[in-house]
């Protein structure tokens, strides 16, 4: 199984996406984004990596997630095999799942958010994570990450799970791009490793750096912060 869900959070005006499956990776291969952008994925049995970038070069240029979508797919003769999904800065959302991509292959649509899959044991892994995220009332970073855990819980993978990443853009903080590229318990990792990344000592430092609405931003630490240490055991 592998499943994005790419999402536009008006709250904190950031821009997610987080995805798992069954082999190597999932981050670098499945994950794409920025704030000047939005968010894409690109999946399935032979995955375009070329789409994920060249999504985010064509919504800077100002067109949106459904003529980006369309672009790509349109102009790849190996489109069958692959899979997307994009969200441009507006929140505006697009999938695309080729015909040969392997069953149960799919994807869903909300406002502002988009869920895509393959390899799925049913449709209804799609609708659970979907649900999960909508309905969820924790932070946006824990909601896509309850998305995915819906997800596998709802048939999951034969295979299991190995990989698992998130990926957060916002133009007032610097980005957080978490990945567990191999793991017998990715998901379950992968909320361990967003703890640690968003408590002290790590987030203090972490507020500290440029961000693209502070650029420069240069401000010194109040005292030593020593990034070994964290209260997540």
């Amino acid at each position: 199984m592998t499943i994005s869900i790419l999402a536009f959070d008006e709250k904190t005006g950031s821009y997610g996406g987080a995805a798992t499956t069954g082999s190597l990776c999932v981050g670098g291969w499945v994950l794409r984004g920025d704030a000047e952008s939005g968010m894409s994925a690109s999946q399935g049995s032979l995955p375009s990596t070329l789409w994920g970038t060249g999504a985010l070069d064509l919504m800077k240029e100002g067109l949106t997630a459904p003529q980006t979508v369309a672009k790509l797919t349109g102009e790849d003769s190996g489109r069958d095999h692959r899979q997307m999904s994009a969200l441009d800065l507006n929140g505006n959302t697009a999938a695309f799942t080729g015909q040969e991509s392997i069953a149960f292959a799919g994807s869903r649509e909300a406002p502002h958010v988009v869920v895509a899959g393959n390899l799925l044991s049913s449709a209804s892994v799609l609708d659970s994570c979907l649900v999960a995220f909508t309905e969820s009332e924790a932070s946006f970073e824990l909601r896509l990450i309850e998305a995915l855990e819906a997800a596998a819980s709802t048939g999951g993978d034969s295979r299991g799970l190995l990989s698992a990443a998130i990926l957060i853009v916002n133009r007032d903080a610097a980005p957080l791009t978490l990945r567990i590229d191999y793991s017998e318990h990715p998901l379950r990792d992968l909320r361990a490793l967003y703890r640690r990344a968003t408590t002290t000592p790590y987030s203090d430092w972490a507020d500290l750096v440029p961000t693209l609405n502070d650029p420069h931003r240069a401000t010194a630490p109040s005292g030593a912060i020593d990034l070994r240490k964290s209260p997540v055991k």
